[in-house]
């Protein structure tokens, strides 16, 4: 399988609602494992679909340590259904937004509904890292990135680095052509 290439912000995929799945089959599981794929490589702890240019509802995170046994989660379709009132300052990070790191404030627990990758409905209780990365790439599948949850300063600072990365990388390109 080969790694799929991330959408850089801005990039108008990625401010877009994504779509429900109807059916998990096997090339959502196919997709799900691409994304996971995508996201070991990059390195990263998560990844939704938007940022590899899939509008569908599917999320991959893995949370475990250096040194531990890989634990993929994969998602298809999850939703926030409760969010505990105590919130955590933590700084974040996103693949589509690479080199920009900002603290970010979300709260401390969520449960999650979703589908798995056998398509059987599931629900989950997560804090920690867990909790905030699931916020993080469900808000992907909403089209809001982590850098509208600061300042407009900023979000404007981030903007304007991910364009000159994008202007770098293009231009690195027509020079090999």
């Amino acid at each position: 399988m080969t790694a799929l290439p991330i959408l850089i912000a801005p990039d108008r995929r990625l401010k877009t609602r994504c779509k429900s799945v109807d059916i998990v089959d096997d090339a959502i599981r196919r997709r799900l494992d691409q994304m996971l794929e995508t996201m070991y490589e990059a390195p990263g702890i998560g990844l939704a679909a938007p940022q590899v240019g899939d509008e569908r509802r599917l999320v991959v995170i893995d949370v475990s340590r250096e040194g531990d046994l890989p634990a993929p989660f994969k998602l298809v379709n999850p939703e926030i259904t409760w969010m505990s009132d105590q919130t955590c300052l933590m700084s974040e990070g996103c693949l589509s937004i690479p080199d920009v790191f900002y603290d970010v404030s979300r709260p401390e627990r969520v449960r999650v509904t979703y589908l798995d990758e056998s398509g059987t409905q599931c629900e989950t209780e997560a804090d920690g890292l867990l909790a905030r990365c699931i916020q993080h790439e469900i808000d992907h599948l909403d089209g809001i990135l982590f850098i509208d949850h600061v300042s407009m300063l900023k979000r404007n600072i981030a903007l304007a680095k991910m364009k000159k990365l994008k202007a770098q990388r293009a231009g690195k390109r027509s020079a090999k052509d």
